[in-house]
């Protein structure tokens, strides 16, 4: 596996630490990592709530890049609550077709860590939806 999907793993595992903020909301459960165009990385947890307000790990990481004045995303990295990856959600995949239409297909996900299958958000999501 190329290091700098080595380097995200660990940015996503060093933020996960899955905990019950309340009765109603846990937090840290999957961590994420995101590898702008900057070559920066940005990380994120999911947040689960008992309503709609929550936010998964990947997205919050994307906040956490735009909040941080980037906007281009390059790899993407999410580690599950058992260790394993896995690939964005519909909302998640959408946000990253919104914010690079033209290049999001360029987008690389870690989908195995194990045998270093990567694919591309293009591959996940051939067509838009606009």
């Amino acid at each position: 596996m190329e290091v700098i999907w080595e380097k995200l793993l660990a940015a996503a595992k060093s933020v996960q630490n899955g905990r019950k903020i309340s009765d109603y909301v846990d937090a840290g459960g999957v961590g994420a990592a995101i590898l702008s165009g900057s070559g920066r990385i940005y990380t994120g947890v999911c947040v689960d709530t008992c309503s709609t307000l929550g936010i998964c790990a990947e997205r919050n990481a994307i906040f956490n890049m735009l909040t941080n004045g980037e906007h281009e995303i390059r790899k993407v990295a999410a580690v599950m609550p058992d260790g394993r990856v896995s690939a964005p959600c519909g909302a998640c995949r959408e946000l990253m077709v919104q914010l690079m239409p033209e290049d999001y297909r360029k987008i690389e996900i870690l989908m195995d860590c194990e045998t270093g299958r990567v694919v591309t958000l293009g591959e996940l999501t051939p067509e838009w939806w606009i």
